[in-house]
Order: structure tokens, then sequence, then C-alpha cells
């Protein structure tokens, strides 16, 4: 029985605001774990390692954080290989619909005569070629869904695959996945950044949950396996893509030559499937991961990518404050423009950025890592014959060999980190191919060990400075 405070009180009263008063103590509790558990979030950041991404191309970007969670914490990344699959595939149906059309211009301007032959007269690869661009309608329906209800705000579609940051994608998908209206909580799995935590997949990579069958790429893409490798592989559709100067091959993340294994029962995507995969992510988003192997088992690492578009980098400062690292990609793609103003060209784009990130006195503190990312790409460029002086005049007759070319911009950047920098410290820049898994692992394992030691003199010499306090 409840003691009353008063005579008055009756016993509903009592207990009444003996109800309150546990709420009010369990509140409290709840308060306290909250504060405590806010305080060793902050304790841990402290200690963590804390990288900002810089670049501006987005795929880059993504393969190397696919790239450092593959490298230091494969537990986690096996754990969204289930989510990856999707997106592979979704990869795959958008170059199928989207850069085939490209394919499916030609191919009309080519074989389809005016006016039009006869079914008797038509030859079987043009029968083929306007049977096939039938076929492939329902892959037009499982992309429209998808991309729906990944990236509802998105206006174009040709444009890649695109979700917001922190909208928690990867739940969304794993709801989809698993016939829920809604995606779960982050308490039960859900994930809010491109790395992700653990999503509940752990274990499941022979599971195929069910999507409806306007959803589900599989099965599309299993039923138009067939067109898909004739429209692509057929030797006539080959020949008349190379006589008209058609080249689908190079763009970033291309699964067409992947589609027969792809569109199987029972695929599942390889490591390089999942690094190539293209995926925009629109914001700021930070990612973080705990160090699965090496020598600091159980740190943390937040990599914090601030977007690549000009337009976003008035929002970069706030990200400056306590970074000790930045990894700044710089596309070697001297013969391209931006995406949002074809006037400028990347390369020089890229330099102009890297002059003011040198300059920041925010960032005096931080390592400048450069990584000189698609080497293959610049490799293949030069090896077509482009000459390098067309685009960047101030080349002049230097030899056109990647060599040299990778050496001259190469001391355009150090000449400017060397004399913009606020405070001496090493200028590290390595050609890298973020596709490459191994030598990007061997790579990242170099450079996180140049944060941790550069992080550790910060502290010793934080710590020299401290005043020491009388006992």
């Amino acid at each position: 029985m409840v003691e009353r405070s008063s005579a008055r009180e009756s016993d509903e009263e009592a207990a009444a605001r003996v109800k309150l008063l546990q709420d009010a103590v369990k509140r409290s509790k709840e308060i306290d774990e909250s504060l405590q558990e806010t305080k060793k979030a902050l304790e841990r950041r402290k200690k963590a390692v804390k990288i900002l991404l810089l670049g501006q191309s987005e795929s880059g970007k993504s393969s190397v954080l696919k790239n450092f969670q593959l490298a230091f914490a494969p537990r986690q990344f096996e754990a969204n290989r289930s989510t990856w699959k999707l997106i592979v595939q979704l990869n795959l149906i958008r170059q199928v619909t989207h850069n085939m059309r490209a394919i499916i211009e030609t191919l009309s301007a080519e074989w389809d005569p005016s006016p039009p032959a006869s079914p008797a007269e038509a030859s079987s690869a043009v029968r083929n070629f306007r049977r096939i661009r039938l076929s492939l309608s329902p892959l037009l329906i499982i992309e429209n869904n998808l991309m729906k209800m990944l990236a509802p705000e998105t206006k174009d579609p040709t444009k890649d695959v695109c979700v917001r940051a922190g909208s928690g994608w990867k739940a969304l998908l794993q709801a989809h996945r698993n016939g829920q209206s809604s995606p779960p909580s982050p308490r039960e799995g859900g994930a809010h950044s491109l790395l992700g935590a653990s999503t509940g997949f752990v274990g499941k990579r022979q599971s195929h949950n069910s999507l409806n069958n306007e959803s589900d790429p599989s099965q599309a893409l299993i039923a138009q396996r067939e067109e898909i490798l004739w429209l692509w592989k057929d030797h006539d559709v080959r020949r008349v893509l190379l006589k008209r100067g058609v080249q689908l091959e190079d763009t970033s993340g291309f699964f067409m030559n992947d589609a027969a294994r792809i569109a199987s029962p029972n695929y599942l995507p390889t490591d390089s499937d999942i690094i190539r995969a293209r995926l925009r992510t629109v914001g700021v988003e930070e990612h973080q991961f705990v160090v699965e192997k090496g020598g600091d088992v159980g740190s943390d690492v937040f990599i914090t990518d601030v977007g690549g578009s000009r337009s976003q980098r008035a929002s970069w400062v706030p990200f400056f404050d306590d970074v000790q690292a930045i990894l700044f990609l710089a596309p070697l793609a001297f013969n391209l423009t931006l995406e949002e103003d074809p006037r400028v060209n990347r390369l020089e784009d890229s330099l102009n950025l890297w002059r003011e990130i040198c300059a920041n006195r925010l960032l005096a503190g931080a390592n400048l890592i450069l990584f000189f990312n698609k080497r293959d790409v610049l490799a293949s460029t030069l090896a077509s014959g482009v000459q390098v002086k067309r685009y960047v005049p101030s080349y002049g007759e230097l030899p056109n060999e990647i060599t040299e070319v990778t050496k001259y911009f190469k001391d355009k950047f150090k000449s400017y980190h060397k004399r913009l920098s606020p405070t001496s410290r090493p200028f590290m820049c390595y050609e890298t191919s973020a596709i490459d898994i191994k030598s990007m692992t061997v790579l990242l394992i170099g450079v996180r060990e140049s944060i941790l030691r550069q992080h550790l003199k910060n502290v010793l010499e934080l710590g020299a400075e401290s005043p020491v306090r009388p006992n």
C-alpha cells in the first residue's frame, strides 16, 4: 500500500504521485546514461583518426572509401555485400537502358532504312535489333521503380544513381528486400552512410530476400540475359559501333562486359564489383568504422566526404576544425571538363582547389595527401594519341608519355604545396587507380600509418606545450 503524503490524499492520488516520482527518477537515469554515452563517444572521437576526403569525382571517392573499409574493417564490408548486389544490378540496368541508347541510335541510323524494309528483306541482325528494343522494356520498369525508391528527387534519368547523404538508403534497401513497409531503425541495423554500420547481412550471402516482381532486378536481368549479351557482343553491332566511333567501355563503373555473370541466378557481387559500383551521394556525409585488423584494432576512423561540386565548397569550412589528414583526389583527366561547367578543365579546377586547400590556415596542421587517380585512364588516353598540349598549352613540346605527363602535373601540385602551406609539411603524392584493390590496400596501409605517426607527433607536441601543474 502506498503511503499518503497527507490525510487528504486518496490512495489513487498517492499512487499517481509515486508513479510520477518513479518516472522522473527513470528519466533522470536515462539522461545521465545518455550524457555518459555522449561523453564516451566524444572521448573516442578525440582519439580517432579523422580524415577529410576531397575531390571532384564521386565515383573515385566512393571507391577510396570502400577500399578503406575493405582494408581495415572487412567484416563490416562483408555485412553490406547483399545491399551492394542491388546497386551493381541497377548500375548494369542503367547502362543497358541509357548507355545502350547510344547503340540503338547508332544502329538505327545504320540499319533502319527509309522506307522500312519488309520482314522478309530485313537481315537477321536487323530483326534481332528491333526485337530487342521491345524486349528490354521490363528493365525500364525495374529501373524507374528503384530510382523512385532511392532517388525520388532525381529529375534527369540519364544521371547516375543518386542518394541523399544520411538518408538511410541501405536501411531502405534492406527493408525492401525483407518485404517491410519501412526501413528498420538504426538500433535494428539501419545504416546511414555509404560505408554504413552492420545492416544485418552477416552470414546471409546466399539469401535472396523477396522483392516484388516490378522491383526485382535479379529476375528481370535473368530473363533478358540473352538479349543484353547479343546487343553488346554481336559482331555486326561491334562493327557498326567501331565504324561510328562509339566507345562506351571508358565510362567508370562499367558492367556491360560482366553482364553474363551479373545476370545469373546465383550472382553475388565480388569485391571488385562493389568497389566499381557507382552511387552518388548529395551533401556532406561522415563515415565511421572500427578498425578490425592492424596494429590498433578497435580504434575508430572517421572519413568525411564533403562533396565535390563547386556549389558545395562554401559549406566545407566547418569540417576543417579537427581533421588530421586530407585525401585529395585529382583525376589525371587533362582532356575533360566539369559536368556542371563545360568551360572549365577538370584538372585545372583540381589544381585551383588544391591551391586553396594548401593556403587555408585552418588546415595548417593537417597532412595533405594527393592521389593522382585514374592513372589507367591516363595511359589509355595517351595511347590513343591525344596530345596534352592541345588541352594544356603550357605543356609545350614535352614528350606525350605517361611518365613525363605525370611528372609535369605532380611538379605543379608540389610547387603550390611548398609555396602556399602556412607551415612546413611533407608533400605526399601517389599515383593510383581506385579500382585496383591490391595496390590500393598496400597504399592505404602506408597512408594510414603516416597519418597515425603525425597524429601521435601532434599529441606529444601538444602535451609538451601544456603547462606543468605544481603538486
